[in-house]
């Protein structure tokens, strides 16, 4: 693939990533379709996917920067200090951690599988309906009268095994730990705000550790067009934040419930015609 090709499929790719990284619709679903209908005709793989997670999840520590150095210095607070240890902001911090655990545990046990078989296209296009209709369901049948003030131990474990769940591209992040949450009965707000804050452990470490892993090597994009693509994820993303928080505390999530149906057939579809390959 030539040089200007590379860098417009880096250009493309890392508007997309910051387009649906925060949606619940699976941005490593995304790129995974889009990839081999792009000029580069390929997969840009599981290390580019987690590279330019980098740049949205920059975006999380931007817009929540407040929330982020108040639960960080209320946690390290009470790390020494007893009396700090009741502070809501400090449980949070531990709530996060406690959370990130299923994902770092299962991501290790099955990083052959995510970075081989489980990127099946058709596992894609199914799963993108099936968890449709599961976020569906939660949204309908949810309570929605929890706040993350109400966020229990259990909770926040099951939270985090529901984010476990979007090592499978075509699940979501957000869309798990949202779908999770509004089943447990908490806002659609509330849920939303845990699922970036829940995300910023698991996708730092799997991004930074893709990308020593990856330092040197020779992949489907080229170390200056990921940078380049992890830019752009950082600035589209932040805009998606703000819009996202906006829209989801007067709006429900049918609109993404409908896209993810519609774009889960059309894949299957595509397979099906020969114009997309699995694998």
């Amino acid at each position: 693939m030539n040089s200007a090709n590379m860098w417009l499929d880096a250009t493309i790719l890392g508007l997309v990533q910051g387009l649906t990284e925060f949606l619940p619709i699976s941005s490593s679903a995304h790129l995974r379709i889009l990839g081999p209908l792009l000029p580069s005709g390929g997969d840009p793989g599981a290390a580019f996917t987690a590279i330019t997670q980098i740049g949205t999840e920059t975006a999380v520590l931007l817009y929540f920067r407040r929330d982020i150095l108040r639960i960080l210095h209320a946690w390290l607070a009470a790390l020494v200090t007893p009396a700090r240890r009741s502070d809501p902001d400090a449980r949070m911090g531990w709530l996060i951690l406690i959370g990130t655990l299923p994902i770092a545990v299962l991501g290790l046990l099955f990083k052959d599988a995510i970075e081989g078989n489980l990127r099946n296209l058709y596992i894609t296009g199914g799963v993108l309906a099936l968890f449709a209709l599961i976020l569906g369901v939660a949204d309908r049948i949810g309570v929605k009268r929890r706040g993350l003030e109400g966020l229990t131990w259990g909770h926040g474990l099951l939270f985090g095994f529901a984010q476990a769940l979007a090592l499978i591209p075509g699940v979501s992040r957000s869309g798990g730990t949202i779908t999770a949450g509004l089943l447990l009965g908490y806002t659609r707000e509330a849920a939303a705000r845990y699922s970036f804050l829940l995300a910023l452990p698991a996708v730092f470490a799997a991004g930074f550790y893709q990308l020593f892993r990856s330092w040197g090597q020779v992949g489907p994009i080229a170390a200056g067009p990921t940078a380049w693509a992890t830019l752009v994820a950082f600035g589209v993303g932040y805009g998606v934040i703000v819009v996202f928080l906006r829209f989801i505390s007067t709006h429900s999530y049918l609109p993404f419930v409908l896209y993810r149906v519609v774009l889960g057939a059309l894949v299957l579809a595509l397979l099906a015609g020969g114009i997309l390959s699995p694998l």
